[in-house]
Parts: C-alpha cells; structure tokens; sequence
C-alpha cells in the first residue's frame, strides 16, 4: 500500500484493537497486580495471570501483523462477539466480578467497529469498481 492510500477502515479497526491487546497482554505479563487494581480486582500471586498476559500479547501481535486480511477481520468479529458473550455469562453465572464483564465490552464494541468498518470498506470497494467500468466505457 503507497502512502497515497489509506489504510481500509477495518484494518485500522483490527490495528487499534490489537494495540489494546498488546498493552493488557504485556500489563498482566508484568504488572498483572496493577492492571487487576485499576478494575477493583483482587491482587494475585497465581502464575496464571501472566500466562494470559503472555497469550494475549502474542494473540494482539497476530492481530496486527493479519489486520489487512479479510478473513481475519471477519473472523475476529464474531471472535470479540464471543468474548462478551462468555465473559457476561461468567458475570451473571456468579463466576467473576462484575468488572470482568467490562473487557467483554471492549471486545464487543471493537467487533461492531470492525464489522462497520468491513461494510463500508465493501461499500467503497464497491463504488470504486462501478466508476471504473464506468470510465472504461466508450
């Protein structure tokens, strides 16, 4: 991609969500405590944690290096859908404190931007195609 052109609307969604990824992967990796302090959570020892933070450094970085693949992009949207959904039932089942729920809306909010984002990039794909045959007619 020339620097005259603009990054599509979806992989500039995928590439803000994978910078939020990589930065709470490297804070549970590191800091795990501070980060869980911030949301009101209960400090750990667990080796767990970081463990996560280390899965979901690796996951975001996966998601930047993808973010120009459309695949991918649909594929996450209903990947991040899941992760609301599974982290709202844990919320309501009584299996984790409310705050967890809030990560899953982060995740959810990024799936609706990048599921926008996919269809208006269709949208302009689809424009640029029409006024190129349009152009190409005698």
């Amino acid at each position: 991609m020339s620097s005259s052109q603009s990054m599509p609307r979806a992989a500039l969604s995928a590439r803000w969500f994978a910078f939020y990824v990589v930065s709470v992967g490297a804070a549970l990796l590191l800091v795990p405590n501070l980060l869980l302090a911030l949301f009101g959570m209960a400090p750990t020892s667990e080796i767990w944690i970081r463990v996560v933070g280390l899965v979901a450094f690796n996951l975001g970085v996966y998601a930047w290096i993808s973010a120009h693949h459309r695949r991918f992009l649909q594929a996450s949207v209903y990947t991040r859908a899941l992760v609301f959904i599974v982290l709202a039932g844990f919320v309501l089942a009584g299996m984790a404190e409310p705050m967890l729920a809030l990560f899953g809306v982060v995740d959810l909010c990024g799936a609706i931007w990048t599921w926008l984002a996919l269809r208006v990039d269709d949208q302009a794909r689809g424009a640029l195609a029409v006024g190129v045959a349009a152009a190409a007619r005698p």
